[in-house]
């Protein structure tokens, strides 16, 4: 059987990558996988061409844009790429895999789009601004500057939480992994 397709999308420190790797790791019965992505950038450590990513250079991505071979793509630095393959979902969902996309809100609503019934968008949502600069301060990865850039995109994201599915706020991280659960089991049958 044809696998389905999960969408999900957030601000970041929303706990989104959190949900995600939880049911990917605690319900094997969904038979969840990631989509992999391309990128224009080199490898990092160990990562795989096939693995992660595919790894292409930028005018193998470019001329991939060119023939539409993309559900969504972005140029997130001069000639630095990312994005999904239409032809790799499709491989993923033929040998049965419920393929799962962990992405921007734009790139969740394109795919949403072009699958529509095929794909759940699901868009977890922190419970406000202020508990979200809290997360992000309380992660100490970023500096202040870096929190408050992060800050203004998710205000921006936030706008987008309407043109999916589902919204789930994560103001409790086990209540809303529940909800989760129960939200993508009901979808995939």
């Amino acid at each position: 059987m044809k696998g389905k397709m999960l969408i999900v999308s957030a601000p970041s420190g929303s706990g989104k990558s959190t949900i995600v790797q939880w049911l990917m790791q605690e319900h094997p019965e969904l038979k969840l996988y990631f989509s992999i992505s391309c990128t224009s950038r080199a490898p990092r450590g160990t990562e795989q061409n096939g693995v992660e990513y595919f790894f292409l250079t930028p005018e193998e991505f470019k001329a991939k844009i060119q023939n539409d071979e993309f559900l969504e793509y972005e140029e997130v630095y001069e000639n630095r790429f990312y994005g999904t393959l239409k032809q790799q979902v499709e491989n993923q969902r033929e040998v049965g895999q419920n393929v799962v996309f962990d992405v921007d809100v734009k790139g969740g609503v394109n795919i949403k789009k072009y699958y529509g019934d095929e794909a759940l968008s699901l868009f977890i949502q922190p419970p406000s601004v202020e508990e979200l600069r809290r997360r992000l301060v309380g992660r100490g990865t970023d500096t202040p500057e870096a929190i408050e850039q992060r800050l203004a995109k998710a205000e921006y994201e936030l706008t987008f939480a309407s043109q999916f599915d589902r919204v789930i706020v994560n103001d409790d991280l086990e209540t809303a992994k529940q909800e989760t659960l129960h939200v993508v089991k009901d979808f995939l049958g």
